[in-house]
């Protein structure tokens, strides 16, 4: 198969978009697939697992690049002619490449990953938020299939009144996090400065230090004993965060990937998600994966991943003593950390990479069929 990946996201940038993009080529390189990756110009690759990686022109909103529509998306659709075309959290570009696609006879996948309504409730947009939910319908109403993370995301893709959606969840690394990992001596040397030798609970967060992760909701655990913060991320959020927890006990461990961060989950004790805005929440399922209990808001993506009181706890976003009372049950009870960390680990034991990618193959071929069909019937150099 031959599939065209649009993105608004690409490597060196480094997030959720781009983490999936990334697992779906290695599948297809590893399986035979021909692909080409088309994103925003921000110091990519020239190519990624032997694909080109085509970069088109940028400019710079909140630290992230964002494509600007350009004639040269239809250009290398129509040169590679894929069989199908996959738009990553299509935006701008998704929904250039989106119409381009149409316009050839490509069929497209569009894969939803922005949580609109989220967005406009944190900034307060009001009115704009209705506008930015038509936009979303213009992108997707173009699209043959639509591709949701979660439930809640489908509800929300259904009110604004999108057709065709299919859920489409994300796969973890379950060999990378693993409980296992809590015995590697590099973990063990994390684990000893951050629980002060065995003495605290560390409780641990990943993600981006940013405002729709709602780290203010940390604050919740000032001046409760016996534990320690650890904060795996950056972003522009950063130094408001380290003034909102002065005088708790917490460690800022920055950016940090493959083994560095496997040895952070195998390094806490609990994992807290504070934000609302998730349309899926991967870090969660990482932390199941390790064998951790998750504490997350009882909204969005979460709602899907979680199990209350079998393999962590869902919280009221607005109640912060419920947060506290959440995270402190498990910082007093590692009996029940560890019998909700296993039935984490079990409750991802069938989402790894590999089955939500071949997953995502049976999504291509639904939409490609009938267009490989007509392919199939015209013979070589005829047109129809």
């Amino acid at each position: 198969m031959r599939v065209a990946i649009i993105s608004e996201s690409f490597l060196p940038t480094v997030n959720g978009v781009t983490n999936s993009v990334c697992k779906v080529l290695d599948h297809l390189a590893d399986h035979g697939h021909d692909a080409i990756v088309i994103a925003p110009a921000a110091g990519s690759p020239a190519t990624y697992r032997g694909f080109p990686v085509h970069q088109v022109p940028a400019v710079a909103y909140r630290q992230f690049p964002v494509g600007i529509p350009n004639a040269q998306v239809a250009r290398l659709l129509a040169r590679f002619q894929p069989d199908v075309l996959h738009a990553a959290s299509p935006f701008l570009l998704g929904a250039q490449g989106i119409a381009a696609a149409n316009r050839l006879g490509i069929p497209s996948v569009a894969v939803f990953q922005t949580d609109v309504a989220g967005y406009a409730r944190r900034n307060k947009l009001g009115s704009a938020s209705r506008l930015a939910w038509r936009f979303v319908k213009w992108i997707h109403d173009g699209a043959d299939l639509t591709l949701a993370p979660s439930q809640a995301s489908r509800r929300d893709l259904e009110r604004a009144g999108v057709d065709r959606i299919r859920l489409w969840g994300r796969g973890v690394d379950l060999t990378r996090y693993h409980p296992n990992h809590r015995a590697r001596p590099t973990a063990q040397a994390l684990r000893t400065l951050l629980s002060r030798s065995g003495a605290d609970t560390v409780v641990g967060y990943v993600g981006r230090l940013a405002p729709e992760k709602g780290l203010e909701r940390l604050r919740a655990l000032h001046g409760m004993t016996g534990i320690h913060l650890a904060i795996v991320g950056e972003g522009p959020s950063d130094d408001h965060l380290r003034g909102l927890l002065r005088g708790m006990p917490a460690t800022f461990l920055g950016r940090l990937s493959g083994d560095d961060l496997a040895d952070a989950y195998a390094s806490f004790d609990v994992f807290a998600h504070t934000g609302t805005e998730e349309t899926f929440g991967q870090t969660l399922q990482e932390a199941h994966a390790a064998g951790l209990p998750v504490v997350a808001p009882a909204v969005g993506g979460p709602l899907d991943l979680v199990e209350h009181g079998v393999d962590g706890y869902l919280f009221d976003p607005d109640d912060p003593d419920d947060f506290r009372m959440r995270v402190g049950g498990l910082v007093a009870d590692p009996a029940l950390r560890l019998r909700m960390g296993e039935a984490g680990r079990r409750a991802v034991l069938g989402k790894s990479w590999a089955t939500l990618c071949d997953e995502l193959l049976g999504h291509y071929r639904s939409v490609a069929a009938p267009v490989l069909l007509v392919r199939k019937r015209t013979p070589a150099g005829s047109h129809s």
